[in-house]
């Protein structure tokens, strides 16, 4: 790379060499979620991943593919960045493991205004991270500089994975009926969604000073760090229960909150019914309904509140898959039943 530099494109306003930089000190961390199946590594054209079919007569490959969205901006305002990239691997494999599958390989894009080295290295720390909390491999990315597009300090963060899953193993909502049990999965807060909404209620864009206040509902924490707080992966522990209990549907809390994403995963002819109180709450989102009076049908159909993944099991097996579920971490509940009838009821 030592005759790679170009004054005039310097001069346009990318810098080639920040990249090779990039590159050099991110190595540390993707090497942390490399595996016996990654053949190369960083600088190819494209990622290589031996695909083991051991444990799978009818391989099935999935993708999901996300962002980060607004939260960026708290990040950036924040001037804190090695945590965001967790969120970027979140929002992609909690997707894929809602169909049974397993999470191989996950490839980042980074966006900037202007490449500097260490702060994209903290980036892919981030994103490094996720990979080891979901089991995936981190076999490459990219980051493109625009110049004149972005302004200096900015960037944006996606990514995409790629899991596998036996043919006959795919979840399947069929068996769904009334009187099976949901389980929630808590959150670690707001994850990666309604940020717009989040922006808006505390006017960050004009006073990004109040990501520094403390609140009495954060038990100490600023507004700032209660906000960041990476995505929570929920991947391994999903997969655990799924070798052990019958999974009749699994829904990841989104955009859109209940009201969207619990349907997704329910059969004709199902609803979902889940008593209000029930729900395990933090405090945060009483802090944002209170300081943006914002109405409770819309905090539940914006936010996740609390509840980041939710199971579907029958009732005999609950108790077994909030067991196992506990035992790898999770603090799992049990949430609402399936009933007839269709959609979300909040009581």
């Amino acid at each position: 790379m030592e005759k790679s530099y170009s004054e005039s494109y310097a001069a346009a306003g990318v810098d080639i060499t920040a990249g090779y930089e990039a590159v050099r000190l991110m190595k540390q961390y993707v090497a942390r979620t490399m595996n016996e199946h990654c053949i190369g590594g960083l600088g190819g054209f494209g990622g290589l991943f031996e695909l083991d079919c051991t444990d799978m007569p009818h391989p099935v490959l999935i993708s999901g593919t996300d962002g980060v969205g607004t939260k960026l901006r708290i990040a950036q305002y924040m001037n804190k960045h090695d945590t965001i990239g967790i969120d970027c691997v979140a929002m992609c494999v909690n997707d894929v493991v809602c169909a049974g599958a397993k999470p191989l390989v996950f490839l980042d894009y980074i966006a900037c205004g202007k490449n500097v080295p260490e702060k994209i290295a903290e980036i892919v720390k981030g994103v490094a991270e996720g990979c080891v909390r979901a089991g995936c491999s981190l076999v490459g990315g990219e980051t493109a500089e625009h110049p004149g597009v972005m302004p200096e300090d900015d960037y944006d963060l996606a990514g995409f994975t790629v899991g596998a899953v036996d043919k006959s193993k795919i979840l399947d909502n069929s068996g769904m009926q009334p009187g099976d049990v949901m389980i929630a999965l808590p959150s670690s807060g707001v994850h990666s969604n309604g940020f717009s909404l989040v922006r808006k209620i505390f006017d960050l864009d004009n006073h990004p000073e109040v990501l520094a206040n403390r609140y009495d509902e954060l038990g100490g924490a600023t507004l700032g760090e209660a906000l960041l707080a990476p995505t929570r992966i929920y991947v391994k522990p999903v997969l655990a229960v799924m070798k052990e209990v019958t999974v009749k549907g699994v829904s990841h809390i989104t955009g859109g909150g209940f009201y969207e994403n619990i349907p997704r995963s329910l059969k004709e002819g199902c609803c979902a019914r889940i008593a209000k109180a029930d729900v395990r709450t933090p405090a945060l989102f009483d802090l944002l309904a209170r300081v943006g009076g914002i109405p409770e049908h819309d905090m539940f159909n914006t936010f996740n509140m609390g509840v980041g993944m939710v199971l579907t099991v029958g009732a005999e097996e609950a108790d077994k898959a909030i067991e196992i579920l506990k035992a790898h971490g999770e603090d799992a509940y049990r949430l609402g039943v399936i009933a007839q009838g269709d959609g979300v009821e909040l009581v």
